[in-house]
């Protein structure tokens, strides 16, 4: 697969429409995304209806928009590849529909994306991925470790039992009156405070790889209610500050045991959270203590949230293993990688 090969990959799983065209999975031509956030933002978070309403209005702006930007022809394309879980079914739909129909009117091969595997793969921009490897993945509905041994094999070893990382600081940022999406603003109000509160870090010590936030929210929540209950008044960068550190204490201490169990290569930090700076400072310099030769790959910033690149950048990977979908191609909102049982090495 030496020749130029170029991919239209749309991404629609949320609420950010987006369509890319991709040069052999590691050079974007364009990457085209209509954000909804101001939309959502009203409803301190994404409302399903709202999101596929918008998904319909704005897929075919963003083909017209790709194309043009990345100046190419329909007939210069390879092939189609396209989100299709997990997400908000709705909002899949509109993509697979839009992607099925175009690779059927273009006669284009269709190449199916798990979005999570989109996230990994948007490592593919900084370097090669080499195997085998660890991907750290962050986002506002997944929070998990996930073991690759080959190219385009994933292996679930650890994942949240409750709250994502992503979805715990929106749940917070409204305590805090931060509107949605939070994560940034958190992440920014924490660089300002100090770790005075000391939250719980469940599941630290544990020996699996798992996540829990549920109870860290709740001590959050609780904090601030009894300080309104005493009209006590609570300094809010070290609300921020103390939250964030233990979200952060617990990934890269359950990250690090899973360098240590397994003999990778590479670790790979992605998604939404991922895009978080306390989180990719601590994860560097703790991986540059304990593991100086382990090659550590962050999603570029620009990336870590959902676009259609990344899934372009998958979507050639997946093609060079021959994986491709015809017309029954549906949506799945709960796909999944498969998970490991009993992962430890």
């Amino acid at each position: 697969m030496d020749k130029k090969n170029l991919i239209l990959a749309f991404e629609s799983s949320c609420d950010e429409t987006s369509v890319a065209v991709i040069e052999n999975g590691e050079k974007i031509l364009s990457n085209v995304v209509a954000t909804q956030i101001n939309s959502h933002k009203r409803f301190g978070g994404v409302v399903p209806e709202v999101a596929s309403r918008h998904h319909i209005e704005q897929v075919t702006i963003c083909i017209d928009e790709a194309l043009k930007e990345a100046n190419v022809k329909t007939t210069d394309l390879t092939a189609v590849a396209v989100t299709y879980g997990p997400g908000l079914v709705g909002a899949l739909l509109v993509g697979v529909a839009a992607a099925k129909a175009f690779a059927y009117a273009n006669n284009l091969p269709l190449i199916p994306v798990n979005h999570m595997a989109g996230h990994i793969y948007a490592a593919r921009f900084v370097k090669p991925i080499e195997f085998p490897a660890i991907a750290l993945l962050v986002s506002g509905g997944h929070t998990e470790l996930v073991y690759m041994p080959y190219e385009n094999e994933f292996q679930i070893i650890g994942e949240t039992r409750d709250d994502a990382a992503g979805e715990a600081y929106d749940k917070i940022g409204r305590v805090l009156g931060i509107t949605y999406p939070a994560g940034k603003d958190i992440d920014e109000l924490a660089h300002k405070g100090k770790d005075s509160f000391h939250f719980p870090r469940a599941m630290m010590h544990e020996e699996n790889f798992d996540f829990s936030f549920s109870g860290l929210k709740s001590a959050f929540i609780n904090t601030v209610h009894h300080a309104d209950q005493i009209n006590g008044t609570l300094d809010r960068a070290d609300l921020a500050a103390s939250f964030q550190q233990s979200v952060i204490d617990v990934i890269v201490e359950k990250t690090l045991w899973a360098c240590e169990q397994f003999s990778i290569k590479q670790l790979i930090l992605a998604g939404g959270v991922a895009a978080n700076h306390g989180l990719r400072d601590t994860l560097s310099e703790k991986l540059s203590e304990q593991y100086p030769d382990l090659d550590f790959v962050k999603a570029p910033l620009k990336l870590c949230g959902d676009n259609a690149a990344m899934i372009g950048a998958a979507g050639y990977v997946a093609m060079k293993h021959h994986v491709f979908a015809d017309a029954s191609l549906n949506a799945e909102p709960s796909l999944e990688f498969d998970w490991v049982p009993d992962a430890v090495k």
